[in-house]
C-alpha cells in the first residue's frame, strides 16, 4: 500500500542516501540527542534540515563546565531568541542545566543587570516550556550543593495536564509551587538541595499522583508531606543542610517538646515524613548525624504495610541505642530486604566490603518475610560488631564475602 499523501513532514530528497532517507519525525529525534547549540546548527545542512530543530522534542540547555563556551550575557541571548523561534512547539523532554550556577552569577561582567537577567529568564524558560505541554522538565543549578540555593522560581502553581516527570536541584520555591494538585499525570517528583521558601512556617508538598518521590539534602526545613496514596518508591534524605534541630543538648528527641520547628503554621504536631512514606514498597532514610526530623516522626511511627525493599545508612545504627532501627523492623510487618550503609570517610579509597545478615528460624520482633539483611562497609569496627551481636539477638547472624 503507498505511503499517504497527506504524511506530516518533507519527503526525502530524490536519489537520497543515508540520514536523508529519513523522515522528518525520525531526525527530529534524532536532533533530541543534541545540546541545543549543536541542534540549531544543523540548520545550514541543507534546506531540508532549515526549520527541522525548531519542532525537535526535546530541548536540552547545559551550561557550565564546557557545555556552553560564551558569557552569562550570550547565554541569555542564545536560549532567549531559541525560544522565541520554536514558539509553542510541543515538547517531550526540556533540560535546563547550570552546573555553575553560583559561579555564573558572581562572574556577570555588568555587576547585577546580567545576573537580574539571567534569573528572570530561567524562570521565563521554566514556564515556557510547561506552556509547551512538556512530559518530562529538569531545572538543575549547581547540583553538588556546594551553595545555598540563589535560583528562585516564581511561586505560583504548575498547572500542567502533561507533566509526568519533575526534577528540580539547587532552586528556590514557594509553598504555592509545591501543591502539584493540578498535574494529574504526575508520577516521578524529585528535589535535591532545594530550600522551601515558606515563611517560617513548615511547607507541605502536595503531590497526590507521585509513584516515585525524591527528597535529597533539603535547606531549612524538612517539608511535610501529604497523602501520597500512589507512593511506590521514595528516597529522602535529611543531611546536615536541614534547618530541624533540638534546642536541648543530650535529648531523647522521640520524646522532645522543645524542638525547632516542630508541627507547621496550623499548629499541628503530626508526623512530617513517615506518615506519607508508609505507602511505599521501596524506601531509602539517610539521615544525617542527629536524627532529628526521623526520630520526631517516629513517635506516630506508622505501619509500613506494603515495605518489602528498605535502605537505611549508619545513623540508624548508633551504637548502644537501636531503638530507631529496631521501632522501623517493628513497624515493617512484610520487609523481604534491608541494607544498611556504613560511610568512612578515611576508608573512601578502599573497595567496599558486604556483610550479609541471614534471619534464622524464630526471629522475633522483625517481618518472618525478611530473607536478607546487607551491610555495606569499607571496614569492619566496633560499630560492625555491635550491630552484629545486636542482631544475634534476633537469631540473625553476619557472614562477609
Amino acid at each position: 500500500m503507498p505511503p499517504s499523501a497527506d504524511k506530516r513532514g518533507a519527503p526525502p530528497a530524490a536519489g537520497g542516501d543515508g540520514i536523508d532517507v529519513l523522515p522528518d519525525e525520525v531526525l527530529q529525534h534524532i536532533l533530541g540527542f543534541l545540546e541545543a547549540q549543536e541542534s540549531v546548527r544543523t540548520c545550514v545542512l541543507a534546506r531540508r534540515w532549515r526549520n527541522l530543530w525548531k519542532s525537535a522534542m526535546v530541548l536540552r540547555i547545559l551550561a557550565g563546565e564546557g557545555k556552553f563556551l560564551g558569557s552569562v550575557g550570550k547565554l541569555c541571548n542564545f536560549v532567549d531568541n531559541l525560544l522565541r523561534l520554536r514558539g509553542g512547539s510541543p515538547l517531550d523532554k526540556c533540560e535546563l542545566v547550570f552546573t555553575n550556577f553560583a559561579r555564573d552569577m558572581s562572574g556577570c561582567s555588568d555587576e547585577d543587570e546580567d545576573r537580574d537577567r539571567l534569573m528572570r529568564l530561567v524562570n521565563t524558560w521554566f514556564w515556557h516550556s510547561v506552556s509547551c505541554q512538556v512530559k518530562v522538565l529538569v531545572l538543575s543549578a549547581y547540583p553538588d550543593c556546594q551553595y545555598e540555593p540563589s535560583l528562585v522560581l516564581d511561586n505560583r502553581h504548575v498547572n500542567s495536564q502533561h507533566l509526568t516527570r519533575l526534577q528540580l536541584e539547587g532552586v528556590v520555591m514557594g509553598s504555592r509551587f509545591l501543591n502539584f494538585s493540578n498535574c494529574p499525570a504526575l508520577d516521578y517528583l524529585e528535589f535535591g538541595g532545594c530550600y522551601f521558601d515558606s515563611d517560617d512556617s513548615r511547607p507541605h508538598i502536595c503531590a497526590p499522583s507521585v509513584v516515585s518521590l525524591h527528597l535529597l539534602e533539603i535547606w531549612g526545613m524538612i517539608p511535610m508531606l501529604e497523602s501520597m496514596p500512589s507512593l511506590l518508591n521514595a528516597f529522602v534524605i535529611a543531611g546536615q543542610e536541614s534547618w530541624d534541630t533540638c534546642d536541648l543538648e543530650n535529648c531523647n528527641c522521640e520524646f522532645c517538646e522543645h524542638s525547632y520547628g516542630i508541627g507547621d503554621c496550623n499548629g499541628s504536631n503530626d508526623s512530617v515524613l513517615l506518615k506519607c512514606l508508609s505507602e511505599a514498597k521501596c524506601l531509602a532514610l539517610w539521615s544525617g548525624i542527629e536524627m532529628f526530623i526521623f526520630k520526631r516522626d517516629l513517635r506516630w511511627c506508622p505501619i509500613f504495610s506494603k515495605l518489602k525493599t528498605l535502605f537505611l545508612n549508619d545513623y540508624w545504627c548508633v551504637p548502644d541505642d537501636y531503638r530507631a532501627l529496631v521501632c522501623l523492623l517493628q513497624h515493617s510487618p512484610i520487609l523481604e530486604e534491608l541494607s544498611i550503609a556504613f560511610c568512612y570517610e578515611r576508608h573512601r579509597h578502599e573497595r567496599e566490603r558486604k556483610g550479609i545478615l541471614k534471619p534464622m528460624e524464630g526471629s522475633t520482633a522483625i517481618s518472618e518475610h525478611l530473607k536478607i539483611i546487607e551491610v555495606k562497609c569499607h571496614a569492619v569496627d566496633e560499630r560492625i560488631f555491635k550491630i552484629t551481636l545486636f542482631l544475634c539477638a534476633f537469631n540473625i547472624r553476619l557472614v562477609f564475602y
